[in-house]
């Protein structure tokens, strides 16, 4: 399979359902088995996971987790309804989302509330995890799912994060960037320098897009 396009018009993509997906406040807590809050970007480590062994000989001791970790700034800006994103660590550019339906979405003005992003793609990087600092200490949220393939709507959660902490997510945690409540906000990201990734078409696979919410009346407390 051949990777997903990153950037596209959004009216080539089709109408879809919405699936609402919980937005649920960022705490040590409720962020467990995903990933932790950050407080001092400086000082966090990034997990680095070892190359897989192949058959029955193994990973010479040393080697395998050598890559390390880059870093560079994530970059959300809105356009209208569509939701772009750069990442300067990976040379990304990509289209998160849009505000509303994509067949009536526009770049050159905005004709829908910014209170969700319409999400149509996630991935998770097998090879090491993945940190967000908000240089802009702003709020934003992240769409996150538990380890494993057989990736469904119902299993994704959206994190809120108030601005005043990082984000830290582990390898293998499914996610999508960085949402900007507001229309444009800068991130600190350091990921896994090998970056692979492993991807999902959410309206391909499952005829939804996700609905994740940016207003804070939505919040829920675990």
């Amino acid at each position: 399979m051949s990777a997903p396009e990153y950037i596209f018009e959004a009216s080539s993509k089709p109408s879809l359902p919405w699936h609402e997906v919980p937005l649920i406040r960022a705490t040590d807590a409720s962020v467990k088995g995903y990933g932790c809050l950050v407080d001092n970007p400086d000082t966090f480590e990034i997990e680095i996971v070892r190359w897989p062994q192949q058959g029955w000989r193994p990973i010479d001791d040393g080697t395998g987790d050598e890559a390390g970790w880059v870093e560079g700034t994530f970059k959300c800006d809105w356009q209208g309804d569509v939701l772009y994103g750069e990442n300067e660590a990976v040379k990304g550019h990509y289209v998160l989302g849009w505000s509303a339906d994509p067949q009536h979405a526009k770049t050159e003005t905005q004709t829908a509330a910014r209170d969700q992003v319409l999400l149509w793609h996630m991935n998770y990087h097998p090879d090491g995890g993945q940190m967000f600092w908000p240089l802009d200490n702003k709020p934003f949220i992240v769409p996150a799912a538990l380890t494993g393939d057989n990736l469904t709507p119902d299993k994704v959660v959206a994190f809120w994060c108030d601005g005043s902490r990082g984000l830290y997510i582990h390898p293998g945690i499914w996610h999508e960037g960085i949402f900007p409540v507001e229309d444009s906000q800068r991130f600190l990201d350091r990921q896994g320098k090998v970056h692979a990734r492993v991807s999902a078409d959410i309206g391909k696979e499952f005829g939804v897009y996700l609905s994740c919410p940016l207003r804070a009346d939505k919040v829920k407390d675990l």
